[in-house]
This record gives C-alpha cells, sequence and structure tokens, in this order.
C-alpha cells in the first residue's frame, strides 16, 4: 500500500529527522555565540559541516601551536552534513568510474585513502562518550531489475584485475535474502568495507571534539565577503576575521566560485525516515546492520537505524540553474519525495503500511568526474574542498586531512592523492548544462522506472539518457 498523498510535508528551512534527533539528544546545549568584533588567527575555517570540522581536528592535531576560528551560517551539522543517510564507506564499490577517470593506480591510492578513513573515522565514532550509533556493517548493493543484473559483474570483475579480489563478493539471490528478503531483490555485490552512523550526531560530536580542543567556534555566522591578501579578510555580519590561511568548506556553495564553478553542478537528494518497526524488519531477516542501495544510476540508498527505523534516500532531486543555491525544488520538490517513498515500498514491501516520520532534501556538489577535489586558489593560502558527489561522510575525512596538509604545505600521502593533484573534467557552459542536465536526468529516470517493470522505454527518453556517453561526459552515463 502506497501512502504518497499523505506523506509529511518538505518545507523549506525544515531540519532532516537526524538534526533534530540529535539536537534533543543534546538536552538543551546552547549555540556557540555568533562571531562580534575584530579577531586575528592562524587559519580560519568557513564551514561547520564534515569537511570543516575534520580539517579544524587535523590541524590541531598536528601543528597545535596555531590559532584557528571556524564560523558556520548556522549550526554546526545542520547542512549536508545533518542531512545524508549516514552509510560510511570509502571507493572500494567506485574502482571501475575511478580507474577510468585517473588510472589503475590513482584508483587503488584513493580507495586505499578510504580505508584509512574509515579506520580514523570508526576509533573518533567509538570512543568512549560519544553515542553516534556507529555500527560496523558491510555495503551491498542489489539488482532490483532484470536491467541492472549485468553490473554485478563488473565490480567484481574490476577488483580482480586491479589486484584486490577480497574486496568485492558476487551475491546470488538466495545470498542476498540471507542479508534482507525483498521480493524485488536479485543478485548482488558484498563490499566488506561498509558502517552506518548518526550522522547529526556524528557532526556534533565532532563539534564538541573541536571546540574541547580550544578551537573558536562560531555558529550562526554567515561569511558575507572574503578579501584575498597576507593575511585574507573575512566579513561577516557583526565582525571579520584576520587569517594567514583560509580554508572554505562550504559545500554547494563553492559552485558558485569562478575557479569552481567549471567542474560542479548543484544536484539534490531526497530521504525519508520511517517510524520504528522493528518486527517487520525482524520478518524480513534484516538482522544486521548492513547499509544497502540498488543499481540505479539515481541510486536508491537505504540502512537502518539501532531504534528499527529505516532510511530510503532517492539521489534523484533536481538540477539546479546557474549554482542557485537558494532554489526551492532542491529541498521541497514534492515529485522527488515522492520517488523515494515509492523506492521504499516497491524495494521494501514488508514496510509497506509503516508510516514516514520525516522527509527532507538537500543539494549535491556533483563534480565533473564524481570525486571530490582539494584546491589551493593560485596566488593567494586560500583553500578548499568540493564535490564528493553524494558520497561524504567517509570522503570527508579525506578531505580534512587533504586540506591539513595544503595548510600546512606538507608533501605528504594526502597532499600527493589524485583528489589533490589531477586535472580536472569541465561540465558544459550554462544554460546547456542545467538544461541538458534536466533532459538526460528525464531520461534516465523514466528509462530506469520502465526498466523495473521489465519494459524498454520509449525512443526520446533513450535518447536524453545517452547524451552524456555520447558527448564523452564523465557524469550521468549508464
Amino acid at each position: 500500500m502506497s501512502s504518497s498523498s499523505c506523506l509529511p510535508s518538505v518545507a523549506p528551512g525544515d531540519p532532516s529527522w537526524w538534526f533534530s534527533d540529535a539536537l534533543k539528544a543534546e538536552k538543551g546545549r546552547p549555540d556557540s555565540a555568533p562571531l562580534s568584533g575584530l579577531i586575528a588567527v592562524d587559519v580560519a575555517i568557513v564551514g561547520g559541516g564534515f569537511t570543516g570540522l575534520w580539517t579544524a581536528l587535523a590541524l590541531k592535531e598536528r601543528a597545535p601551536h596555531l590559532s584557528i576560528a571556524l564560523i558556520e551560517a548556522g549550526r554546526c551539522g545542520s547542512g549536508a552534513s545533518g542531512k545524508n543517510g549516514g552509510k560510511v564507506s570509502g571507493y572500494w564499490g567506485s574502482l571501475a568510474g575511478m580507474e577510468a577517470n585517473i588510472g589503475a593506480d590513482g584508483a587503488l591510492a584513493v580507495a586505499r585513502a578510504g580505508a584509512r578513513a574509515q579506520d580514523a573515522i570508526r576509533a573518533f565514532a567509538t570512543a568512549p562518550g560519544r553515542d553516534v550509533w556507529w555500527r560496523d556493517g558491510a555495503s551491498i548493493r542489489v539488482s532490483a531489475s532484470p536491467a541492472q543484473d549485468a553490473k554485478i559483474k563488473g565490480y567484481v570483475e574490476t577488483a580482480k584485475r586491479l589486484g584486490v579480489p577480497d574486496i568485492a563478493h558476487e551475491l546470488t539471490p538466495e545470498q542476498v535474502a540471507s542479508y534482507c528478503r525483498s521480493p524485488v531483490f536479485r543478485g548482488g555485490v558484498y563490499l566488506a568495507e561498509g558502517a552506518t552512523v548518526h550522522p547529526a550526531r556524528l557532526a556534533r560530536a565532532l563539534r564538541q571534539a573541536v571546540i574541547e580542543a580550544g578551537i573558536s567556534v562560531y555558529e550562526n555566522t554567515p561569511m558575507v565577503g572574503l578579501d584575498s591578501g597576507d593575511p585574507s579578510r573575512i566579513s561577516t555580519p557583526a565582525g571579520a576575521i584576520t587569517a594567514r590561511e583560509v580554508v572554505l568548506a562550504t559545500n554547494i556553495e563553492l559552485a558558485k566560485r569562478p575557479d569552481v564553478k567549471a567542474h560542479v553542478s548543484v544536484f539534490s537528494s531526497f530521504a525519508l525516515m520511517t517510524e520504528p518497526a522493528p518486527d517487520r524488519l525482524a520478518a524480513m531477516g534484516w538482522d544486521g546492520d548492513e547499509g544497502l542501495a540498488d543499481m540505479r544510476m539515481f541510486v536508491h540508498y537505504f540502512r537502518k537505524t539501532v531504534d528499527g527505523r529505516v532510511l530510503m534516500g532517492s539521489g534523484s532531486g533536481p538540477i539546479a540553474f546557474a549554482a542557485n543555491t537558494a532554489d526551492p525544488s532542491l529541498t521541497t520538490d514534492t515529485a522527488s519525495a515522492v520517488r523515494a517513498e515509492k523506492g521504499l515500498r516497491r524495494l521494501l514491501p514488508g514496510l509497506g503500511d509503516v508510516g514516514i516520520a520525516k522527509i527532507w532534501g538537500g543539494g549535491i556538489d556533483v563534480s565533473s568526474d564524481r570525486l571530490p577535489f582539494f584546491r589551493t586558489v593560485p596566488g593567494t593560502r586560500i583553500h578548499y574542498g568540493c564535490g564528493y558527489s553524494g558520497h561524504g561522510v567517509n570522503p570527508t575525512y579525506i578531505g580534512g586531512q587533504c586540506l591539513a596538509s595544503l595548510v600546512l604545505g606538507a608533501k605528504d600521502d594526502w597532499a600527493g592523492l589524485p583528489l589533490c593533484t589531477r586535472t580536472l573534467p569541465s561540465l558544459p557552459p550554462e544554460p546547456f548544462r542545467a538544461v541538458g542536465g534536466r533532459l538526460v536526468r528525464w531520461g534516465i529516470i523514466g528509462c530506469e522506472e520502465a526498466e523495473e517493470r521489465d519494459h524498454v522505454a520509449g525512443p526520446t527518453m533513450r535518447a536524453a539518457a545517452a547524451i552524456p556517453k555520447l558527448f564523452g561526459l564523465r557524469i550521468g552515463t549508464r
């Protein structure tokens, strides 16, 4: 049974279920005061999500003498970091795409950096006194239509070819059912590296760790101006910061910058959280802590929580024109919310009449090759990181280490990653980028929905879906 007609409303500015729950758990802990007046520090960080917070901790760990200030436009963790699905894994499942874009050696280097990040996040999340719902569990990709079956062997064959056969194992339908039973699940791929976490609680725990490390945190303090120099100057509504080094960790807002906009497009993703239904999960045999996803290009990603809820997300939200991050459709598109709910009912019919507690949307900074990048603006000491492409929890730790290395001028393994050094492909300019992207999105959604009905989409939809491959683009190709 579908309840699309009575989904919770999706309103601008609404927090995610995660963030509301995290604040409840803090029992009234006050926000950090906004910045007032002029301060001078060695390093100023703009953005209080995962990237900014991990960067602050990395810098303090490597160079304890540095004075550091971090500003956040809202509350730390209230943006993308507190809205995502909370599935934590690195890049072993992305080897094929990375190999095509940065070569086999580069792909393996990034995947191994992700493994280091996984260990480090686990150590932080499981430290005594931190309740961030960390649960180790594999990452499983499932085929949910005959058309998706062909993708399974690609994971396994790529891992074997690159000399890491143990990271990906093909699953039969019976083996998939041993993890979670659904009448639409077919075969799948088991990726050993995986975990789930409460992302907003993790962000708030990072905030607390940053404060305890002696770093000044100013919430409800947006950056309204940035002048590069020696030092650079950041203006805020009631104050300013001068700093020798500046780190910009502002997610989709970076897509507006001239040095970034050619390489990033602003997409969106929508997710819902069900009411608790532990008995239904038990009936489906979903007893472990695996995170799952289907094999659509506009993927459905799903995981359970420690209190018996299920999060279902759909990466099929609207595309903003000219990186307009204020476009209300990025957070309020009803059609995208309905797709997430339909994904829940189709993929997990055992939850067919379970209520929806909350639904929300948010922008995604999708890079031109689906990998993040970390750079220093030429001629300045301004550094930035973005382009996570919907794969943020694990890679933001990598981002924090890379940005710390750029700030410190370290020639280390982090700064040597392709994430810091590769030549970035460019996307088409506007209006072709957004208009073409929307056409491709329409075609792919239509093709994938038809495939799930075991039908073939019409020729116009198929032609639209084929545009990225036809023009040699590295995103949007099926």
